[in-house]
């Protein structure tokens, strides 16, 4: 049923429309007010006045005033920031405290020139893109202007004199680049060979995993143990007790802890645990030199010289930061049986803190590389490979038949196992044998340590030409010591890394005439890149930054192997790398859950930070809290001079529109500049408050982060337990000692 109509609404309406008819028509007096127009009138028009808002001379000069104030406090503040700015970078820059980034290095110098030289051709090239002469070139005849006749000129002096030199040089290092590529090719097949036929070393007899029996203590030899250290106030805790609760026969164990600490400070600490372990029935030393020559070498070279050591028959070696697994010893020792020919059993590094940061994480592709393809393939097919400096296992005749520790280079390790190789001895590689570790964690700490890694070998190279010239291996294994071994790896691939990608590419965009192939640029080093990520999938999506980064730190290395090669510099300088004593949660428990599951008994220990090391260990922390400064970001004047040059080629290579080499030039310069302004990785302090003040585990000391790990992992609740675990077979806390009993 329908509603009736509504006429009074209706005649309403009607009216309304009546008495606004000009809101709703569109003629010709409103018809630039719009289709809907709101007009608003005042009831009394009469009585509005027209308010004066003109202002008198005396306001308009206090506003000019005013305003010339408020520029002046601009430009002053602009000014004192510019110069703030000046100041800090200049002190940052200056404070260059290694050769590796010192500023009055020769290398520093020709990158300066080099960077003057590419802004003033990017000048030249903008100007004659601006006049149009750069889609027609003048011609010296056709010229009328100076500056025409000038460029003109300048084209033809860089295509007969400038472009051939130029376009040689990068064809050599194109042909390095491919001898480089494909040694890495050969080296991942054999890995992939390796994989396929589960080739792995493997020992002539086995001992028991759990606790030694004391009548069959005559089965295991005599094995010293000895932890190299220098001012680790981070980590000596953890790498003491990780040694001393190694699953030998005590009787047939000893722990030289050889610490060349100059901090009064560190030497109480360190020699309060050596004495705690010592009270414990641990055959354990402490060393101490009065004179720190030879750095490192010197250290155990010293140690090696003392009276006992002919009482023991092999040698294994840990840096501070290294923590070797219970059985460590039980799975290395017994590939010496039956082997009287073999030198060096070395284990895998595996590292606690991969993931901590993207510096970490590209670390962790480049070394994962290095142990599971490199030193695995050279392992099995040729017995030799570079010493890591530790996680490794020495026969002691072997070292005394090669001549023992020399201190005539800053890479002991490489130059101890190329004069054993020279004797004959031969060497063992466990990949499936871990050795947890910690990789540097900001960009100033790695930059020092890449630096010795690359100046090292090439001093060693040097001194050892002509021995290895001289000496009575068949000539293979000279061949691979002089041109896979040392120049391929360790001098090809710094030179046209740096060469290719940080001068010939910019330079062939200012001078066309020669020219990088794309694939040169792009596709062979990300062939490469995908080879070396192999090793650790999980970084597949840091293949980009991967590639960048490695690009970049060709000038460290580059800067190291020619200081090394020329003995330019203070390359025999040695910095011990800053570590934090950081652990994995995650990487524990994979280590446990890879770990020999019969392994169940071990001596129990106390917390690390008890008994005699307590009160030392608390005027450390006092002391260190007082002394902490933030650290701040560093200036590096090459990676941003570099930055500059590839940046200026992006310029120019855009005027000429070169896609892919603009992309690449514009990637790497922008990766030149992160890494120079010090924005890759982490900035860190020298305490650890943040893990040893945690009210959830209650542990007190400093690098103690490992040990509470293993205390959260089994629940438990005690606020006030101050126990620590090393290991996670220690399950059972008890409050009253602080102890973690066995499972």
């Amino acid at each position: 049923m329908s509603r009736e109509p509504n006429y009074e609404f209706q005649e309403w309406w009607n009216k309304q429309r009546e008495k606004n008819d000009d809101f709703f028509t569109n003629d010709s007096n409103n018809a630039n007010k719009g289709f809907l127009t709101v007009e608003i009138r005042s009831l009394n028009p009469d009585l509005t006045t027209e308010k004066d808002r003109s202002r008198s001379a005396r306001q308009l000069s206090w506003i000019c005033l005013l305003r010339f104030q408020q520029l002046a406090n601009f430009l002053a503040w602009i000014t004192n920031s510019f110069l703030l700015l000046l100041r800090t970078a200049n002190r940052r820059i200056s404070a260059a405290d290694s050769p590796s980034d010192s500023s009055a290095s020769r290398l520093y110098r020709i990158i300066k020139f080099f960077l003057f030289l590419v802004v003033l051709l990017l000048c030249v090239e903008l100007v004659a893109y601006f006049k149009g002469w750069h889609f027609s070139p003048p011609s010296a005849a056709s010229a009328e202007a100076a500056v025409e006749l000038f460029y003109a000129l300048w084209l033809e002096i860089r295509a007969d004199y400038l472009a051939p030199p130029l376009q040689s040089l990068a064809n050599v290092c194109i042909v390095l680049f491919l001898i480089q590529s494909m040694d890495r090719v050969l080296l991942m097949l054999g890995c992939l060979w390796i994989k396929i036929r589960r080739i792995k070393p493997t020992a002539s007899m086995e001992y028991p995993m759990g606790r030694v029996e004391t009548g069959n203590v005559d089965d295991y030899p005599m094995v010293l143990v000895q932890i190299p250290m220098c001012n680790e106030k981070e980590v000596y805790q953890q790498s003491i007790a990780a040694v001393c609760i190694m699953d030998w026969p005590k009787e047939r164990m000893l722990v030289q802890v050889l610490d060349d600490s100059d901090e009064l400070d560190a030497q109480n600490l360190i020699q309060a645990e050596v004495q705690k372990w010592h009270q414990k029935g641990v055959h354990i030393l402490y060393r101490h030199r009065l004179i720190r020559s030879g750095y490192k070498a010197g250290n155990l070279k010293s140690a090696m010289s003392c009276d006992y050591v002919k009482n023991y028959e092999f040698v294994a070696i840990f840096d501070a930061d290294f923590q070797p697994a219970p059985d460590f010893l039980k799975k290395t020792i017994p590939h010496f049986k039956g082997n009287d020919d073999l030198a060096l059993v070395q284990a895998r590094w595996a590292f606690v803190n991969k993931d901590e940061n993207l510096l970490t994480r590209l670390q962790n592709i480049n070394l994962s590389f290095h142990f599971e393809v490199e030193q695995q393939v050279n392992g099995v097919f040729i017995n030799f490979f570079g010493f890591n400096g530790t996680a490794g296992v020495w026969r002691i005749k072997a070292l005394e038949d090669c001549g023992g520790w020399l201190e005539r280079t800053t890479v002991e390790d490489m130059d101890i196992a190329v004069r054993a190789h020279l004797c004959g001895w031969k060497f063992v590689y466990l990949n499936d044998v871990k050795c947890f570790c910690e990789l540097p964690e900001s960009y100033e700490a790695y930059k020092k340590q890449q630096y010795r890694w690359h100046s090292g070998p090439m001093q060693l190279f040097r001194l050892c030409f002509l021995d290895i010239l001289h000496s009575k291996v068949n000539k293979a294994k000279k061949a691979n010591l002089i041109f896979l071994f040392f120049l391929l790896r360790k001098l090809i691939l710094p030179f046209y890394s740096f060469t290719l990608f940080c001068i010939i590419l910019p330079l062939t965009i200012f001078l066309p005439e020669a020219e990088l192939p794309a694939w040169v640029v792009c596709y062979v080093p990300g062939i490469m890149s995908m080879l070396n990520i192999l090793p650790a999938p999980r970084s597949f999506p840091f293949i980009v930054p991967y590639l960048l980064f490695e690009n970049t730190m060709s000038v460290t290395k580059f800067n190291a192997m020619i200081s090394g090669l020329f003995r330019l510099g203070n390359s025999y300088e040695w910095i011990v790398t800053k570590k934090l004593g950081r652990s994995s949660e995650a990487d524990l428990v994979a280590f446990e859950n890879e770990s020999d599951s019969s392994v169940t008994e071990t001596t129990s220990f106390l917390r690390s930070s008890s008994d005699s090391g307590l009160e030392e260990l608390s005027k450390l922390e006092v002391t260190s809290r007082r002394s902490v400064k933030t650290k701040r970001n560093r200036l590096y004047r090459m990676e941003l001079t570099l930055a500059f040059i590839l940046l200026s080629a992006a310029g120019r290579s855009l005027l000429s529109a070169q896609g892919i080499h603009f992309y690449f030039l514009l990637f790497q310069g922008i990766s030149f500049l992160v890494v120079g302004l010090d924005l890759i990785g982490e900035q860190v302090t020298l305490t650890q408050h943040l893990l040893t003040n945690n009210s959830n585990f209650g542990v007190t000391g400093s690098g103690l982060k490992q040990f509470s790990i293993g205390h959260s992992l089994y629940g438990c609740q005690n606020a006030n337990c101050e126990a620590t675990c090393h290991w996670l077979k220690y399950k059972v806390c008890t409050k009253q000692k602080g102890v973690f009993e066995e499972d």
